[in-house]
This record gives C-alpha cells, sequence and structure tokens, in this order.
C-alpha cells in the first residue's frame, strides 16, 4: 500500500501516500554489500556502494486451476540516478576518495517468479509494484498475485497473529511471470551517496529508477522479446504513466499493456486535498459516486437502500457530473433555490443532512464524509476500504484522524512478508524490512511532460500527458483501469474521469478497458474480487501478449464508450 495512503490527509496536503514444497537453498541470504575488484596488490578495492545479489529458491502453487512449477529468485539490482556519471570520484587515488561525495545510487530489491520450462520468448513477464510514495510492494505481494498470500478479514479488524499464509489460487503466475519490485529506500531496497534522497525520491527520479531497473532486468534474465506489462497499484498508477511513456519515448521498448489499480494521474482531483482548492469542480465531482457507494454499503441512505449498487451509481454518477457539477461552477452566484435542491438531492445520494451540505457550501471532501457518515454511531468509515468502520478518535473532529481499514490489516501483511521473506525466500535475515518511508517531505513534485523542455513544479501535478504520449507512440498498447466501488483514496469515478479526458483520438479510447469490483483500494483484500481481478487481469495478459499487427487507420471512427463489467 503505500505512505501515499497511510499519511493522514493534513499531512499529505502539507507536504504536497512459502508456496508449498517450496525448497529453499541452504546458506545465509545473500543481502547487499560493497562490491570489489582485484587490484595490483591482491586486496579487494570497493568500485560501487551496492552489488547485486540473488538467492534461488523453488516451489510449485495451482493457480488459475492450473499447477504452476516455478522458480523464485530473490534479489537486488544496483541502479543509479539519470545524470549518473562517478567517473570523476573514481579516478581519485583511493586515499582522497571521500566516501560521503559518492555518486548517488539505489539497490533495487525484487522477488520474480517464472514458470519451470516456459520458453522467454512466448511467456509474458509483469513488473508490478505498489505506490506511496514511500511503500515496498509487500501488498501486491502477499496480499493479490504471489504465490501465497496472507488471509484478512473482510471489512472488519484481523486479529493479531499468528496470521493464516495459505497457497495463492489467485497467483497471476498462470498467465505470467512476476516480478515484485521494491521502491529504492523502501523494502529491502537501500540508497546511499551524495543526495541520495534528491537522486530517487520525485516523479521524474523515481520513474527514471524503474526503467533503469527494467532495463537491467531484462538483460540479465534474456526478456527483451518477451511480452511485457506493468501493473502499478495507487501511486504506482502515476509511476505507471510516466515509467510506460519513458520507455517508449527514451528507451524504444514498447510495453504491450498497462494495468493501473486504484489510479491517480491528477493530484487536481486527490480526495481530501480539495478543501484547500475550493474552486476546483472536479474534484469534488469525482468523489460522489464513492460517497454514496459508502452510504448504500452501511445502509445509510434517507430514503432505504436500493436493490443493487450498480444502477444506483449510475444515477448517481448522471447527477454529479450534471447538476451537482453545475451547481458548484455557479460559485456565489448559484440562485438559493437551486442550491437548496442540489443539496437535498445529494443529501439522498450520500446520506448526510442537507443542512450540513448547506453549511459545508455543497463542498463535501473525503475526510469530512467519513468523519461524519456515522457519527450517530461514534464510528469513522474507512478511507482505503470504506466498508470498514472503526470508533472515532476525537468525536467533535471535523475529519477522519485515522483509517480503520489501514489499522485492521497492515498488521498481517507486514508480518506475513517478514516471515516470508526470511523462511521461504531465504533473503534478508540480517535486513530491517522497511514497510514505510517517509518520502513526502523530500518528494520533488516537479514534473517533465512530453514535449516539454524542462520540468513544472506544481501543486497538483497531472501525468494524463505521459500514458496518452505512450499510447499514441506506441497504437498497441492496452491499459486495463481497475477500482473498487469502496476506495475513497483514489475514487473509482476518478480513474473514469482521467481516461475520458486523455488527450488522445477518439479511436484509442477503444484500447481502455475498465473493472471494477465491491471493495475498496486494496481490490484483493475481498476475497471474491480477487478471483474475478485475477481473471480479469489474465484474460487481459492472454489476449494481449500475441503477435499483434497495428494500423492505426483500422481503428475506425466509432468507439464504443463501455462500462466492462461493473
Amino acid at each position: 500500500m503505500r505512505t501515499f495512503n497511510r499519511l493522514s490527509t493534513l499531512t499529505l496536503a502539507l507536504a504536497f501516500a512459502a508456496a508449498p514444497a517450496l525448497a529453499a537453498d541452504k546458506g545465509k541470504s545473500a543481502d547487499p554489500k560493497p562490491a570489489a575488484d582485484a587490484s595490483a596488490d591482491g586486496k579487494d578495492k570497493p568500485t560501487t556502494l551496492f552489488s547485486p545479489h540473488s538467492v534461488t529458491t523453488s516451489g510449485s502453487v495451482t493457480a488459475g486451476g492450473q499447477r504452476v512449477d516455478y522458480k523464485a529468485v530473490a534479489g537486488t539490482l544496483v541502479i543509479h540516478p539519470a545524470d549518473y556519471d562517478d567517473a570523476a570520484w573514481r579516478a581519485q587515488a583511493e586515499k582522497d576518495r571521500d566516501p560521503a561525495a559518492a555518486p548517488p545510487e539505489a539497490s533495487m530489491f525484487y522477488v520474480a517468479y517464472f514458470k519451470n520450462g516456459a520458453p522467454s520468448a512466448s511467456r509474458p513477464i509483469t513488473f508490478l509494484y505498489n505506490g506511496g510514495p514511500g511503500s515496498p510492494t509487500v501488498w501486491l505481494h502477499m496480499g493479490a498475485f504471489g504465490p501465497r498470500r496472507v488471509v484478512t478479514m473482510d471489512d472488519s479488524h484481523t486479529p493479531a497473529a499468528p496470521y493464516r499464509i495459505v497457497d495463492n489460487a489467485s497467483s497471476l503466475l498462470d498467465a505470467t511471470d512476476l516480478v515484485f519490485i521494491d521502491a529504492p529506500g523502501t523494502g529491502f531496497s537501500r540508497i546511499t551517496g551524495k543526495d541520495k534522497e534528491k537522486a530517487f525520491f520525485g516523479i521524474d527520479a523515481d520513474a527514471h529508477a524503474f526503467a533503469n531497473f527494467i532495463r537491467q532486468f531484462l538483460s540479465q534474465y534474456g526478456r527483451w522479446n518477451s511480452p511485457k506489462f506493468l501493473f502499478g497499484e495507487s501511486y504506482g498508477t502515476p509511476r505507471s504513466a510516466v515509467l510506460v511513456n519513458e520507455l517508449a519515448a527514451g528507451d524504444n521498448i514498447d510495453m504491450n499493456g498497462v494495468v493501473l489499480l486504484s489510479q491517480i494521474l491528477d493530484f487536481n482531483l486527490f480526495a481530501g486535498l480539495q478543501q484547500a482548492n475550493p474552486g476546483n469542480v472536479e474534484g469534488y465531482v469525482v468523489q460522489v459516486p464513492t460517497f454514496a457507494a459508502t452510504a448504500w454499503y452501511h445502509n445509510h441512505l434517507p430514503a432505504g437502500r436500493p436493490a443493487e449498487l450498480e444502477p444506483f451509481l449510475a444515477e448517481v454518477e448522471k447527477f454529479a457530473t450534471t447538476d451537482y457539477a453545475a451547481a458548484l461552477a455557479q460559485g456565489s452566484e448559484i440562485d438559493p433555490k437551486t442550491k437548496q435542491a442540489v443539496a437535498e438531492r445529494l443529501s439522498r445520494y450520500i446520506g448526510l443532512p442537507a443542512s450540513f451540505i448547506l453549511k459545508a457550501d455543497l463542498r463535501i471532501d473525503g475526510p469530512t464524509f467519513s468523519k461524519h457518515l456515522l457519527e450517530d454511531q461514534g464510528l469513522t468509515t474507512g478511507r482505503l476500504d470504506s466498508r470498514f468502520a472503526g470508533p472515532d478518535l476525537d468525536p467533535l473532529s471535523k475529519d477522519a484522524e485515522y483509517d480503520p481499514m489501514d489499522a485492521a490489516i497492515s498488521s498481517a501483511y507486514v508480518t506475513a512478508f517478514n516471515a516470508y521473506a526470511r523462511d521461504t525466500l531465504n533473503w534478508g535475515h540480517d535486513q530491517e524490512f522497511k514497510t514505510a518511508i517517509n518520502a513526502f517531505p523530500v518528494w520533488d513534485w516537479s514534473h517533465s511532460p512530453p514535449g516539454q523542455p524542462f520540468a513544472f513544479k506544481m501543486v497538483g501535478t497531472s501525468v494524463m500527458g505521459d500514458i496518452a504520449n505512450a499510447m499514441k507512440m506506441n497504437p498497441g498498447l492496452k491499459v486495463l483501469v481497475a477500482g473498487g466501488y469502496y476506495d475513497l483514496g483514489t475514487p473509482f469515478y476518478q480513474g473514469w474521469y482521467e481516461m475520458h479526458h486523455l488527450p488522445v483520438p477518439a479511436a484509442l479510447q477503444a484500447n481502455i478497458d475498465y473493472r471494477y469490483y465491491p471493495s475498496g483500494h486494496m481490490v484483493y483484500s475481498h476475497e471474491e474480487s480477487l478471483r474475478k481481478l485475477h481473471d480479469d487481469v489474465a484474460a487481459f495478459i492472454r489476449r494481449n501478449s500475441g503477435e499483434q499487427a497495428v494500423d492505426f487507420r483500422l481503428y475506425g471512427e466509432k468507439v464504443e464508450k463501455r462500462r466492462g463489467a461493473k
């Protein structure tokens, strides 16, 4: 998950979140160590601050109804920033070298799973990562698609250890090889050298590090000609947008597809920051469908709960993007009767009193909604998954002060991966696994959009132009957008809204599919949604892994506006 999601929205505003029969190789794990070369006097001399290491184990899992025997490789690759040039430092005599002045360097940790006997030229490979920024990929690894997963409660607090770690029948190993990557400085990844945070903590620096990692990985494991996919969750989705464009435009590496889970590409729309930007109509609009889904789930609608969620949401979305958006756009010029009517209708959809909505000037942000929907019961609803609810920390506060969902499951994931890494992957016995790092105070939100000669620094960065550019440069690139109805961290309708406002030809909209589930930010924490997510992603990968002869002219003029399987 994700520092991006774990930090309070106040902090965000100020900073502006073993497989069965698995047999590990015996011996001490190979953690990152200084590299060395042989000098004239026969002694080892340091040449880099890190060196790549790996440990290989083997296992099997039944996934997607088929048995998969696999090799698991836990390891590190050494990554350098875009302007890397250590020639001057290395040219100095050893006695004059200042370690504090060494160029920045990252040791990026990964766990790769390769199906035994599968030819690499035809076997897809998928690179997966969570977000933050500041989060390792423990969540996707232990909750979604690794060969083992931790079992958590569906919508309530998971009891303390021991936790159940089971074979994962929804692992994607039936469809693709998998590479779970920890961002620089997170998990078992490390950074060092002069100005190391500046070198790796930022929208563009982060994407460059991942591009560097992927290039090295393809070479090391002979996977250049394999069908290639990116899978990012949360902040991993803007990372994917920048990364897929850098790979295509900068490295001449076309991806077959990108999966965006719990998407946010335009930070102007970020739920929780709208109170600092009350004139931004869209930021309020895209949250309303999730408010309605939450009120529906908790049976807190004034007129009673409709029998089915999805037709109800379709009605809410139409209201949010028409009457509600028009009312907000009028600002102080809105007619009082119209304002009253909009407040009353919004109340019917989201469960807050019309008087409260009027007091908020029709503008309800995520943290305020989470605090007040169930305040008559003394409960705060979840941010990452609004099906969850927990006791108010401060009954008098205006906004939610914590996320009951995050508190409910994080211990299970962190504990499970720490045990799995050491007991099964045989890695990290003498290292700390960093479950979250506070990257926000130093994160560089400036970004160089495609076609611009310099970076823009703004409060709400958008990377929509990056994925649009990648789609235009590679018209065969396919995108799968997935999300949970109960996600208030990155509301599902935001992803729908962003993708329908991409600056791409209308025909390229046909390259985008949408899938939504009755779950939250971590769609896979709901077991039935995990099964459906597996099936949707596996089908997406299989569908886009064959030879593709792309002729943009054959896309046609008419593009169906598809909602996918909501």
